[in-house]
């Protein structure tokens, strides 16, 4: 674990606050179950999840871009988790029905349509892991996080990143996306559109993703279909590619209600349909709209 200290200041006093990495008990499998949307940018659906042959799944999950995600914990030090993860992985790409089944009664149908089997992650929770945990995993070409956790006193939970590898994913093969009103139209790929897109466009894009990618070592990019996606635990930034109009699309977690929007820059979509996450919509047209973005990445990346 990190060297962090926590402080908190009473009458002008400061004084640290002891913390605790406790092996994890059920009660707190169940404070992130309560909150899981809020800490891993995950909805819940399941809790100790049977599977077909005897298994049971810590915790079952979608996330923000419709990825299926299964959670274990690791309550003690010589737990393999990975492993187990891995198993259930595999487990669940041979039984999509059942997942997509459990989307659909929680979730509703438009919710199940769009579920991404490219790349299901697998997310470890631990007060630690091995050094050998951080290699194997880095080893494996699986969407494998590994997070630990760290307790401040009775009210304050420190998440912390540790490793996570994210598989590479085909976006070339895109299946009809289905529309409000009942019908389905075939959206481009992103990949196909990063085949269209202009020299000048392909320079705007490469600067702007060594910026998002340059916030910290925490930080990964998940190609979607339709989107690319920046995120530490939860996404902070979403890329749509526009060739025909020659900008990019970015969507940032930030309530729109706190930023001076700028007609041609900056507008609220909480009303507005759009592939990935983020209420705030800026336009990049330019190097000159990056710079006027980057405050606002900033402000996303340390909310997220």
């Amino acid at each position: 674990m990190s060297d962090l200290k926590l402080f908190q200041t009473q009458a002008g006093t400061m004084s640290e606050l002891e913390s605790s990495s406790a092996p994890l008990e059920k009660g707190l499998q169940t404070q992130f179950e309560t909150n899981l949307e809020t800490l891993l940018g995950v909805r819940f659906l399941a809790s100790e999840y049977v599977t077909t042959h005897g298994g049971r799944m810590d915790t079952l999950g979608i996330d923000e871009n419709g990825y299926p995600v299964i959670i274990e914990y690791k309550r003690d030090r010589s737990e393999n988790v990975i492993n187990q993860g891995l198993f259930y992985l595999d487990w669940l790409m041979d039984h999509r029905g059942d997942f997509e089944l459990l989307v659909l009664n929680r979730y509703g149908k438009a919710a199940a349509e769009q579920i991404e089997w490219s790349a299901p992650r697998l997310i470890c929770i631990a007060a630690d892991f091995t050094r050998y945990d951080e290699h194997a995993v880095k080893q494996m070409g699986r969407n494998i996080e590994l997070v630990r956790y760290r307790k401040f006193g009775d009210d304050l939970l420190l998440l912390e990143l540790l490793t996570a590898v994210s598989a590479s994913v085909s976006t070339k093969a895109a299946s009809p996306t289905k529309l409000a009103g009942g019908g389905s139209s075939s959206y481009k790929t992103v990949s196909e559109y990063m085949d269209d897109i202009s020299p000048q466009l392909a320079e705007l894009f490469s600067d702007v993703e060594t910026f998002l990618l340059g916030r910290g070592d925490d930080v990964t990019k998940k190609v979607t279909r339709f989107y690319l996606a920046y995120r530490r635990i939860k996404n902070f930034a979403c890329l749509e590619v526009r060739p025909t109009l020659n900008q990019l699309k970015m969507f940032l977690k930030i309530d729109p209600d706190t930023v001076d929007l700028e007609e041609g820059f900056s507008r609220d979509v909480r009303k507005i349909g759009h592939f990935g996450t983020g209420d705030l919509e800026l336009t990049i047209g330019s190097h000159e709209d990056l710079e006027r973005a980057k405050p606002l990445v900033l402000r996303s990346y340390e909310e997220s």
